[in-house]
């Protein structure tokens, strides 16, 4: 019997979290994530949250602490956007919220790539992107010869 193999992608990404609601209201307002189901059973909170109805990120309140770099797991987790502009305007956005970036402005994943974006933590410090395959053609490459994603 012969099977047929699809092409896989990402689904939607769990993340465990230490505070539900702050987590909600970062993805929520800083990321314009929508509130797709909720549970708020004592031990038991959730937030599924995605656009138009379609799931995206799974927040979970179970954590103890706050993200491990270098822990086996998650290393980082990338949002791509529409262009470069949408980028920035998401830049603008969380500088307002006061959010620090690991990086100043849009940089290039790496020497010479059109590709790039911005690197940024979310409450519990998981790394996070948003970033664009062309637009960044003359931004900063941070870290030279590898890949920018991979040391913030």
């Amino acid at each position: 019997m012969t099977t047929a193999i699809s092409t896989l992608r990402t689904g939607h990404v769990g993340l465990n979290v230490t505070d539900i609601e702050r987590s909600l209201a970062f993805y929520r307002d800083a990321l314009d994530f929508e509130v797709l189901a909720e549970g708020k059973e004592e031990d038991r909170r959730f937030a599924l949250l995605g656009r138009d109805g379609a799931l995206a990120l799974a927040l979970w309140q179970q954590a103890t602490g706050s993200f491990a770099p270098a822990a086996a797991g998650l290393h980082h987790l990338a949002f791509s956007a529409g262009g470069v502009e949408e980028v920035r305007g998401y830049e603008e956005r969380l500088r307002g919220l006061g959010v620090v970036f690991a990086y100043e402005g849009v940089v290039a994943h790496g020497e010479g790539a059109a590709s790039g974006g911005i690197f940024f933590h979310d409450p519990d410090g998981t790394r996070l992107e948003i970033s664009v395959p062309a637009g960044a053609e003359g931004a900063p490459a941070p870290v030279a010869g590898a890949p920018t994603c991979g040391f913030f």
